[in-house]
């Protein structure tokens, strides 16, 4: 079953401080299913690689590589622009970034779970009907 993927998720993938049992085992699960995701996952990963290429932990090369490795993963980019005042209206009622908001919204559109790290997501997605995905 297709699922919703959140940059929580990915950035256990990309960075050793933010990994976890969980995003190990959406990487598993992505191997015989897809994923699909707001083209906001882009903006988001490419600013957790930027944020480590500044701080040192990663060097460019390897946030390019990373980026490469990302884009051959079965992860579909849902191109359709939530709107705004739905968006509004998930942050206010769940207490969630417009940001978190925006997965919520596509989870609740497609009628599929969220994989997430992120607490508050994760419990939004549980009130909302969509629940998290147990890999």
């Amino acid at each position: 079953m297709p699922f919703v993927l959140d940059n929580s998720v990915v950035c256990g993938w990309l960075l050793d401080s933010q990994a976890s049992d969980y995003a190990d085992a959406v990487a598993e699960r992505l191997q015989a299913d897809r994923a699909i995701a707001p083209s906001l996952l882009h903006l988001e990963y490419t600013s957790v690689l930027r944020a480590a290429c500044k701080r040192n932990r990663l060097i460019a090369q390897h946030a390019q590589e990373a980026i490469r490795q990302l884009q051959e993963l079965p992860i579909d980019t849902d191109l359709d622009a939530p709107d705004p005042t739905l968006l509004l209206s998930l942050a206010l009622r769940h207490d969630l970034s417009a940001y978190d908001a925006t997965y919520l919204e596509l989870a609740l559109r497609r009628q599929l779970p969220v994989a997430t790290v992120d607490a508050d997501l994760a419990d939004a997605a549980r009130v909302a009907g969509v629940g998290v995905l147990v890999p």
